[in-house]
């Protein structure tokens, strides 16, 4: 004995402009997928049966219809909320970009070290490179100075490979 679905699905699209969206979307995977989902809710598959063949959860399967059922296209494209807080506020990051712009060369645990001595605050390495980043900073391994290099080492090098 089959068992009725409680609650039915809102058709926003056609199967037509469904499917086109879809082929439109083949590079996004997470709204593809979602739409892969509802396409199955379409053809009459249950929640547990189209949230089985995208391999999602049902629980996550319903989530994802009620948005579908509420907003329709719009409801089931991620909205990222953007994380916690920054434990620094933004006048304090300004100062410590001033402070590193203006110090040179500066090491991930330089920096660590710097902040929690100027502003009291701790963070993980990974997160001193994300704070980094985010000044348009980058990281590199230093360059390695061999004292016995001539000084004309170019030229040498040069007139070496004419021969």
């Amino acid at each position: 004995m089959v068992k009725t679905e409680q609650i039915q699905i809102k058709r926003h699209l056609t199967v037509q402009e469904l499917s086109k969206r879809i082929k439109h979307l083949e590079k996004d995977t997470t709204v593809l997928r979602r739409l892969y989902f509802i396409k199955h809710r379409y053809n009459d598959k249950s929640v547990e049966v189209a949230s089985d063949f995208v391999g999602v959860s049902k629980n996550t399967g319903y989530i994802w219809q009620e948005r579908w059922n509420e907003e329709g296209y719009d409801g089931i494209i991620p909205k990222f909320a953007g994380g916690r807080p920054s434990k620094l506020t933004a006048s304090q990051k300004e100062k410590l970009k001033k402070i590193l712009e203006d110090g040179g060369n500066w090491t991930t645990k330089g920096a660590q070290l710097l902040i929690s001595k100027k502003f009291g605050v701790e963070y993980s390495a990974k997160q001193i490179r994300i704070i980094l980043g985010g000044f348009g900073m980058n990281y590199a391994k230093p360059y390695s100075f061999d004292y016995r290099k001539p000084k004309d080492a170019e030229y040498i090098l040069k007139k070496d490979c004419q021969k």
